[in-house]
């Protein structure tokens, strides 16, 4: 199992990076990422490759509709150059309100997008003369809708690697289904292992039914707050915030994929009461009805038997790179977190 952590969109980037040197040596072995509507990921990944020599560095997510399909490409293979081939391409759709809101861009077929991005993205790493058909892109531009100037390219470079991996961010059936048909790695969020076959077990089955070979097995990507001690009393609710947000206002009513999920956990009521209080402006309100079994069951925060059976049934479930926040208080305390995850996970 690996162990990665994600670094956050907001504030003091310079300062958390320089510490990403000790996480490496604590045997950290993958950085993902956060875009958002916040400072883009790209220029991030980039500083972080310069000042790292093992970790693996991941986008956690580029959004597909902000770039064209050949931009993810080039970037991807930019990323992959400037770390010596240590690149994970995170792609997912995001939601209407950052993709039509912030970029003004219509958030429409997203997994057929999906689809036809990851298919473009992988030609243009094998130096192929970029032309695709599809339903939602097509390379040329034909010449009814542009100049009629358009011409076949292939991207100039070499990339360091033809195929570099892709994970998707995906919790809805169909989209989860399709990482598991096309991508190397799936990145659920909110993850409960004891809930995950029932969640998405089928639509796992489905895609990897129609899975080629060549991309080996699936790489779960599931993430998960950590603490190790018997002082854990008030670090679970750290989580509560951005629960709320995600379940309660990434989104509108009928609308919000992460509510959805909440609601297919089993917590159909407390998902309702967290949208209508968030919605309303009640943040505070809507945190504090975050179930503390989904918050205990998707987190590594107790004493350290607790952590291991927690980490126990993350692997059990297929999850094989875990993605934590340490909790620590000070910087040397998350190294030591993360050198004893390794431990305990290896």
């Amino acid at each position: 199992m690996r162990i990665g952590m994600t670094l956050g969109y907001s504030g003091g980037f310079k300062e958390t990076v320089t510490e990403l040197a000790d996480f490496e040596k604590a045997g950290l072995d993958i950085v993902f990422i956060a875009e958002a509507y916040s400072f883009d990921a790209v220029s991030q990944m980039g500083y972080i490759a310069a000042v790292t020599e093992r970790l693996q560095i991941a986008s956690g997510i580029l959004p597909i509709y902000s770039r064209t399909p050949a931009l993810l490409a080039m970037t991807a293979a930019g990323l992959d150059y400037v770390s010596d081939g240590r690149f994970t391409l995170g792609l997912g759709s995001s939601g209407p309100q950052v993709i039509e809101g912030f970029h003004g861009v219509p958030y429409t077929a997203p997994i057929g997008r999906t689809r036809e991005v990851i298919e473009i993205c992988r030609q243009v790493w094998r130096r192929e003369r970029l032309q695709y058909d599809g339903r939602h892109y097509t390379l040329p531009l034909p010449p009814d809708q542009g100049t009629g100037l358009g011409k076949p390219l292939k991207i100039i470079n070499h990339p360091v690697r033809s195929r570099i991996p892709i994970v998707l961010a995906a919790i809805g059936p169909k989209n989860v289904e399709l990482a598991a048909e096309v991508a190397e790695g799936w990145e659920p969020i909110f993850y409960v292992p004891e809930k995950a076959a029932d969640v998405w077990g089928a639509a796992l089955a489905a895609g990897k039914a129609k899975r080629d070979p060549e991309l080996g097995e699936l790489d779960v990507v599931a993430q998960a707050s950590l603490y190790i001690g018997d002082d854990a009393d008030g670090l679970l609710d750290l989580g509560r915030p951005m629960a709320a947000l995600y379940i309660g206002g990434m989104g509108a009513k009928g609308k919000n994929f992460y509510n959805n999920l909440a609601r297919r956990y089993g917590y159909e009521k407390e998902a309702e009461q967290i949208q209508e209080l968030y919605l309303d402006g009640k943040k505070d309100e809507a945190a504090a009805l975050v179930p503390r079994e989904l918050l205990e069951l998707m987190s590594l925060v107790g004493d350290e038997g607790f952590v291991r059976d927690r980490l126990q049934a993350m692997k059990e479930s297929g999850v094989t790179t875990l993605n934590v926040t340490p909790l620590g208080r000070t910087h040397e305390e998350r190294v030591r977190l993360i050198e004893t995850i390794k431990d305990i996970a290896s």
